[in-house]
């Protein structure tokens, strides 16, 4: 879906300012300036495509909007159980948003088990849709209700609406001629429907989107278009709801421009292929399936037409050898993974590191250690990047903040690859890769110039006056090696893992060879031009906040708090972890206190206190989740009154 918007503006994230009454028929229509839904119930409960589909509607309606998917590892849980359940949640507004909330307003929850894991995370007073068909007496116990909770006043603190789901989605299909199993399948559009109504979003969009998914079944495509059709209509006619809710569309919250809704691996998908097509090489991945990664995978594997060339792979190692041999050939290869991968990856990166050949290694972060928590979010691979080789073997980190600027940070570490000649971290997480925003769909000529040059012919002249090819000759600026194309005439040359001799690229083990070409390679990393850090500090603060990766949207909503609060308070974010900006150590010094957020254990915060030493205090989370705007916010407001 893509919407247009025609002025820019910003406004702070908050809470519901405000609502206006105003009579539609026999309902109301309040007037609302930010929603956040959870959708809740059994992972074959359909709450994904539930999600995707309420968010698609709303991003074409031009609402600002964030998501966080949530769902277990298993591809089926146990069905009614605590851990087999799965959630959505949308935080939608008329104006600039920067997460998908804190604490949902309100929570469609489809059985006990999804009210019972959400319950807890409900403002008193918040919405709940609940699907009492599902409130069996063995379906309360599973989860450990004694009794229902519908009934013994739990509940009283919240706006309670009981809906028989199922009962209604099967009155809806009667007529379908659809087994039962099959029919109660449609619950999740029947509620999907019933919100589309409350929230006055689109349904166009659904209806063609449920065509054409089962275009091949349209008994199916027929009964789900009912069950959602049926959904509005229930809300338009019950009396249990007789309040809708309009949130007008964010016009003013974003740059002119054509929008569309994005998560971060189709962002970062699609950066892949503009890096390529800037670069003007094939783009060739070369990749073994992993969550939260594989949706890349899947994706570059449709664009055969832009030149990309997709290898599934037996394992991670072949994966990257793959990807390193097409790097070698003159492709802009990239492998994409998680922390496991990464760890199996490790010699071949080491290996990139000693050819200095351009390869990206994406590292969509995930929980660990080892197979850790597959479908949750950390960012705890930062030192494995870093540091998680044999030898020296530094290597370049870019890290994205948001779902949309994923893309953007694909053609940062695309730009470093090439004209450094270096494999590059790109490390992205679970949060970012499954969650989505508007995305401003770039001009082409806002995008960089990424042609790469091959070497032609002969670089050096020997002592007795021949001309030869050196491989390892090196580019007085960037100290980047010449990129030869194999099967060129006059420029073979010797590649491999044992150290090479500078220059000529032959087979060395003498020591002071090994210490210049370590050293070489550590500077030639170290010298790449990256933009200074920029800070946001318009108060003169004494405390800053120092931020990488996922955390800049919990971050940035937590200074807009403290700031609405009157609170003094400095942010900055650091886009490229190694090498640092060069104006780091000058912008930490400027400051009293500077806290380091993080989603693990105070990685970033380590390098730079052992980097500048600042004693950079760390406010660490690793649950899985990321950082609630409120909880930031009260621990930097700690750090202000220290």
């Amino acid at each position: 879906m893509t919407s247009q918007v025609s002025s820019p503006a910003e406004q702070a994230d908050g809470t519901v300012v405000g609502e206006q009454r105003t009579a539609a028929g026999a309902k109301d229509v309040r007037r609302l300036d930010r929603v956040i839904i959870r959708f809740a119930g059994d992972s074959g409960d359909g709450m994904q495509l539930t999600g995707d589909r309420f968010t698609s509607e709303t991003a074409s309606f031009g609402n600002d909007l964030s998501t966080l998917p949530n769902f277990p590892a298993e591809i089926r849980a146990p069905a009614g159980t605590l851990p087999g359940v799965s959630s959505f949640q949308l935080h939608f507004a008329d104006h600039d948003i920067l997460t998908p909330g804190d604490a949902p307003n309100v929570l469609v929850a489809m059985n006990p088990a999804a009210l019972k894991a959400n319950v807890g995370d409900l403002p008193r007073g918040a919405e709940i849709i609940v699907n009492t068909d599902e409130f069996t007496r063995r379906a309360m116990a599973k989860v450990g209700y004694d009794t229902s909770p519908l009934e013994d006043g739990s509940l009283d603190g919240y706006q309670v609406h009981p809906v028989p789901l199922t009962t209604l989605t099967l009155e809806a299909l009667k007529e379908s001629g659809l087994p039962r199993r099959d029919a109660e399948r449609s619950k999740n559009m029947f509620a999907l429907g019933l919100l589309s109504w409350m929230y006055h979003r689109p349904t166009e969009g659904t209806e063609r989107f449920l065509r054409a998914k089962f275009a091949k079944k349209p008994d199916i495509a027929a009964a789900n278009i009912a069950a959602f059709r049926a959904g509005w209509n229930f809300g338009e006619t019950t009396e249990d709801f007789a309040v809708s809710y309009e949130v007008a569309p964010a016009a003013t919250a974003f740059p002119p421009g054509t929008y569309r809704n994005i998560s971060g691996n189709l962002a970062l998908a699609y950066g892949l292929v503009a890096a390529s097509r800037q670069a003007d090489l094939p783009l060739f991945l070369g990749s073994y399936p992993i969550t939260p990664a594989s949706d890349i995978l899947h994706e570059l594997s449709k664009h055969k037409n832009f030149g990309v060339r997709t290898f599934q792979a037996e394992d991670e190692i072949a994966g990257i050898g793959a990807a390193l041999g097409a790097a070698f050939g003159g492709s802009l290869a990239v492998t994409t993974t998680s922390g496991p991968g990464v760890a199996l990856k490790s010699e071949t990166i080491g290996l990139a590191v000693s050819l200095e050949l351009p390869l990206l290694v994406v590292d969509i972060q995930r929980g660990g250690p080892s197979t850790g928590l597959p479908t949750k979010t950390e960012q705890a691979d930062l030192l494995q990047a870093m540091y998680g080789r044999n030898g020296e073997a530094p290597v370049p980190v870019v890290a994205p903040r948001t779902p949309a600027d994923c893309f953007d940070a694909a053609l940062e570490a695309a730009r470093i690859a090439l004209a450094y000649r270096t494999p590059v971290f790109l490390l992205s997480d679970g949060y970012l890769a499954n969650g989505s925003e508007p995305w401003r769909i770039p001009e082409l000529e806002e995008l960089p110039d990424l042609a790469v040059q091959f070497a032609q012919g002969p670089n050096h002249t020997t002592a007795d006056g021949a001309e030869v090819f050196w491989p390892y000759k090196r580019d007085p600026h960037t100290l980047a090696r010449p990129w030869a194309i194999p099967g060129t005439p006059g420029l073979e040359h010797r590649i491999g893992g044992i150290e090479k001799q500078d220059g000529t690229g032959n087979i060395s083990y003498d020591p002071a060879n090994h210490d210049f070409m370590v050293r070489t390679r550590q500077a030639k990393v170290d010298g790449i031009d990256v933009p200074d850090l920029q800070v946001d500090d318009p108060d003169g603060a004494r405390t800053l906040v120092l931020g990488w990766g996922s955390t800049y949207g919990p971050i940035t909503a937590a200074v807009r708090r403290i700031r609405k609060e009157g609170g003094r308070i400095a942010q900055a974010h650091l886009r490229h972890l190694n090498p640092f900006p060069r104006n780091l150590g000058e912008v930490l010094r400027g400051y009293d206190t500077v806290v380091v957020p993080e989603m693990n254990l105070g990685q970033l915060a380590t390098l730079i206190r052992a980097k500048y030493l600042v004693d950079a205090r760390s406010y660490n989370q690793v649950n899985g989740m990321p950082f609630k705007a409120e909880q930031l916010a009260a621990a930097l407001k700690e750090a202000i009154d220290d």
